[in-house]
């Protein structure tokens, strides 16, 4: 039979020469080495493989051989509370086998063959089941029951089952007859192609936040359970540091942090933290909840494209399970500069700035796998994918950052003058967006307050009377307004300071539950009404700021436990008594 050999080698990219009996999108293992590798063009000629390993070493000549399948994800127990790299090999164990340097060709299945999980069962003999269906489930971590899935594609009839008992991935639990009277053995592991969306029964509407504890995010620029947002900046401006704050404290049930091509040392951190932090619902390690995708920028540029679509791919197995997922993609821009070199050595033509025409359709497949859906199981789940994008120069008109807006409904653009003014999160409020409000405005209605989007539209309204206010303070200094725009100046003073600043190192301000944000703003409003009042009396400004009651708002959110929010409502009467102290 005729071999496929390796005609030519360009980086990852790998060509064979006159060989017809290959796929498009095809897995297959390049080498002596067995690289793993995947079909990304054929033409009368030449077949062109994508290697997402290091091709160091790799010789022409070498065989190419055929596994008869797609690139895909090992998807079953023990995918949480592991670090895997872009192609889904876990790291713990590529440690122990190879040191702390990652090597190529070696094969190691991503979940452990040998541990055994209590399995109960959820379907009895001679059940009718259907794809999607869960058929049984174990307890994957103190936090997660891990529910098995009957495979798209197999509906029939339970004909022989094990009891509930300790197995392992590779065991047979049960096994169905289909109507064409073939039978499907099943075990806890099934596998999915990356590049392919899962089905589900229906897209719903959104209408519930996910709740970050960010109080920037939940009040200005909230993003739904099954939406998508985008966290562009330059460098040095808080991207990592936000994503890592929404990972350890939105109310997603699960985590996928993807570090795309970015620096070792952040992964690092996650690990480490994640580990000693306590999930604040059950108080159990939060990396009993999170999987790792880590495929840092030392790692080969082809596995970088790969590790979204298999984080992605995990995100949407467990939501299929009806759980909520929250992914984070830490960068997109490096995984579209992985798009942009693979591209230039296939000698594509080049569209803006050197990335590939394709560039807005990939972004847009990957931000679509995003969703609030009703499950084949009937369950609700979603993924809600949260992207950094590292324009350079923080220049957001760069081709990513202007496509990634396009698929995106929140926008949280960092602001490097704040971030150096120490503003954290500097999200820059004039710059931002959120098209969910409308969408989650009967949620907000029902769950917090019928008020709480006036409150948000009227703190919105003084941050940009602010901006404006400043044009002039700049050219002919504050002592030239009238009051009541002085005093609009210190009001936002306070929603900047006091409330959009916000200290993640700090026990009571790295998360603020919902109702303390509710409470705040209601302050503050209250606040502003009442100095209206004594400013309307021809009282000065300066008359109320010596009374000391702004600084003490601004102090709130360090003085006032997130357990005892009672004590939020004694300051009506301080504020009352300072206002009635001005003569």
């Amino acid at each position: 039979m005729e071999k496929a050999l390796i005609y030519s080698i360009n980086g990852p990219v790998v060509r064979v020469k006159d060989y017809s009996g290959f796929k498009m999108l095809e897995m297959v293992y390049v080498g002596e080495k067995k690289l793993l590798g995947e079909i990304i063009g054929i033409d009368d000629h030449y077949t062109t493989i994508q290697v997402y390993e290091s091709t160091t070493g790799l010789r022409v000549n070498e065989e190419v051989y055929h596994s008869g399948a797609p690139l895909c994800a090992s998807l079953g127990p023990g995918i949480l509370d592991n670090i895997f790299d872009g192609i889904q090999r876990p790291l713990k164990d590529m440690a122990a086998l190879s040191g702390m340097y990652v090597t190529e060709g070696k094969g190691i299945p991503a979940l452990d063959q040998n541990r055994q999980w209590e399995v109960t069962f959820k379907v009895a003999l001679h059940d009718e089941v259907t794809e999607g269906q869960i058929f049984a489930t174990c307890p994957e971590t103190s936090l997660i029951e891990h529910r098995f899935l009957i495979p798209l594609g197999i509906n029939g009839k339970v004909i022989s089952i094990q009891k509930d008992g300790k197995y392992n991935i590779k065991d047979n639990l049960i096994s169905v007859l289909d109507k064409h009277g073939k039978t499907h053995s099943l075990t806890m592991v099934q596998e999915w192609p990356i590049r392919q969306p899962r089905p589900v029964l229906d897209r719903k509407q959104i209408y519930m936040p996910l709740i970050t504890g960010q109080r920037v995010i939940d009040t200005f620029f909230p993003i739904a359970k099954g939406g998508a947002a985008a966290i562009p900046g330059g460098f040095g401006a808080g991207k990592t540091m936000t994503q890592h704050q929404l990972a350890k404290w939105c109310d997603a049930d699960i985590i996928v942090y993807v570090g795309c091509g970015e620096r070792g040392n952040e992964m690092t951190q996650v690990l480490h933290e994640f580990k000693e932090l306590l999930d604040p619902k059950s108080h159990k390690p939060l990396t009993d909840r999170t999987v790792l995708i880590a495929n840092t920028s030392n790692m080969p540029v082809a596995a970088r494209e790969a590790s979204i679509y298999t984080g992605i791919t995990i995100a949407e197995y467990y939501r299929d399970m009806g759980y909520h997922v929250a992914l984070m993609a830490d960068s997109t821009s490096r995984w579209a500069e992985a798009l942009r070199e693979i591209s230039g050595r296939l000698e594509e033509m080049p569209a803006e700035e050197g990335f590939p025409a394709y560039l807005p359709s990939r972004i847009a497949q990957f931000y679509e796998r995003a969703g609030y859906v009703e499950t084949l199981s009937g369950n609700e789940g979603s993924v809600t994918v949260i992207g950094a994008v590292s324009p350079q120069g923080a220049d957001f008109s760069e081709p990513v950052t202007q496509n990634t807006k396009r698929f995106v409904r929140s926008f949280w653009a960092l602001d490097k003058s704040l971030a150096y003014a120490r503003h954290f999160p500097a999200i820059n409020w004039n710059q931002s967006y959120s098209e969910y409000l409308d969408d989650l405005k009967r949620w907000y209605d029902t769950n917090v307050d019928r008020k709480f989007l006036t409150l948000r539209n009227e703190m919105m309204n003084i941050l940009h009377e602010e901006t404006q206010l400043m044009e002039i303070v700049k050219l002919i200094g504050s002592d030239v307004l009238p009051e009541d725009q002085k005093l609009s100046l210190e009001i936002a003073r306070v929603i900047r300071v006091g409330y959009l600043q916000q200290n993640a190192f700090h026990p009571e301000d790295t998360y603020v539950p919902f109702e303390k944000q509710l409470k705040m703003l209601q302050l503050i409003s209250y606040t502003k009404a009442q100095a209206v009042r004594v400013v309307s009396t021809h009282r000065t400004v300066r008359a109320i700021i010596e009374t000391g009651i702004f600084e003490d708002l601004i102090k709130i959110k360090y003085e006032i436990p997130n357990n005892n929010l009672d004590a939020l409502d004694t300051y009506y009467e301080m504020i009352d008594l300072a206002m009635a102290s001005i003569q």
